[in-house]
């Protein structure tokens, strides 16, 4: 498996995160919360065009949501980790069932976040997540 750079920083040393989700809104929103915090982002519509992103690893950190066309949030974790990415990842959803939990957690998932997301707990696990 590829391991994942640990506190993965981006040229201008700032950790670098990667949204997905189908909604421009969340996308844009969580965005400018992350930028505001010191992060550098990049946002992705779907867990195809995470996929044919280049260099994976560089990422300290993907945000995932669940419930979006194509691949699910659980879908996309689960192509990553086929491919040996073992980036932290956080998965979100508005109402995460037992078994979206478990499957989370079977593949690796730092942690489930419910939406509304709570800024403060947006933060905190990303900084476990990261080591930062």
């Amino acid at each position: 498996m590829r391991e994942a750079v640990p506190w993965a920083e981006n040229v201008g040393g700032k950790v670098l995160l990667a949204v997905v989700d189908d909604d421009a809104a969340v996308r844009d929103s969580l965005r400018f919360l992350l930028e505001i915090e010191g992060f550098d982002v990049e946002t992705y519509a779907s867990g195809l065009q995470l996929l044919a992103a280049a260099e994976l690893e560089r990422f300290a950190c993907l945000l995932l949501d669940q419930q979006m066309p194509g691949l699910t949030g659980l879908e996309l974790l689960a192509r990553l980790r086929c491919l040996g990415v073992t980036t932290p990842a956080l998965l979100i959803s508005a109402i995460p069932s037992a078994s979206v939990i478990q499957r989370a957690s079977e593949l690796g998932a730092y942690g489930v976040l419910t939406k509304p997301l709570a800024q403060d707990e947006l933060l905190a696990q990303i900084a476990a997540a990261t080591g930062s």
